[in-house]
């Protein structure tokens, strides 16, 4: 796997984890984030048991695993924390947060250690980074696309952690970390937005909600990274799709499951 600073402002960073080219053809490709504050670390949506060892190697050259102080899952796929027992296994001190409907079916992930979650109600709430750190917002994404699904947003860095909101099946030739043709991506992002996306009215409230909060960046689970114009670009393509209609036919850009 490859990681990559995002944002560095004097102690607060912010570093990507993804692009794995040894990863096996039937593991879709995900981004792992992870925000760190004064050496104490958050790390958002820590990914499947299949890449953990990965995951774990890449964030070592950051950070040590006894400063991991909290986990935030966007929602309950297993693609999204299907390794979070794992985590527990190595340091039970961390706090692990999902939505409140979930907190009993990310349970079932355990493989030894128990899974003792916080419960996100359903409006949202802030999270603190570490013991003394600064708090980052859990942003209400309902039905974009799980029915108990937040977004993260960190004032300090201007970064959205958007979950499966934004994603794209990046092919590997061109599997740019950040977009830079937006109207070139949007062949990658189509087909995924459209089945996985089942309600455009939650869609476009998600959007009047990003709008508002104005993020200098926003970082999906799988694909490529907004920044810049890209990211009102983005907003206008998500708040402009209408979703939830399948007709009977699958897009040949979203044969393999992505959730």
């Amino acid at each position: 796997m490859q990681s990559k600073v995002l944002f560095q402002k004097d102690d607060h960073q912010w570093v990507v984890i993804g692009r794995d080219p040894e990863k096996d053809d039937h593991v879709i490709d995900t981004n792992e984030y992870v925000i760190i504050h004064r050496g104490q670390a958050m790390l958002l949506d820590p990914g499947g048991i299949q890449i953990f060892p990965q995951v774990l190697a890449e964030l070592a050259k950051y950070v040590r695993m006894q400063d991991i102080k909290v986990i935030f899952a966007s929602h309950q796929d297993p693609d999204i924390c299907s390794s979070l027992a794992m985590w527990l296994d190595l340091n039970p001190a961390i706090k692990t947060y999902c939505s409140w409907l979930w907190t009993g079916f990310v349970s079932h992930f355990s493989t030894g250690a128990v899974i003792t979650l916080n419960p996100i109600p359903d409006d949202g709430m802030r999270i603190k980074i570490g013991e003394e750190g600064p708090e980052v917002e859990a942003v209400p994404a309902h039905y974009c696309h799980s029915s108990g699904n937040f977004s993260l947003y960190d004032p300090i860095a201007g970064i959205l952690f958007s979950g499966d909101i934004g994603s794209a099946l990046v092919p590997n030739h061109e599997a740019s970390l950040v977009v830079t043709d937006f109207d070139q991506h949007i062949q990658y992002m189509r087909g995924f937005h459209l089945r996985w996306m089942p309600s455009t009215t939650a869609l476009r409230g998600w959007v009047q909600r990003v709008r508002a909060i104005k993020p200098r960046m926003i970082c999906p689970q799988h694909g490529s990274i907004f920044q810049g114009e890209h990211v009102g670009r983005l907003l206008d393509w998500l708040e402009s799709l209408e979703v939830g209609q399948w007709k009977g036919a699958t897009p040949k850009s979203d044969t393999r499951a992505a959730a």
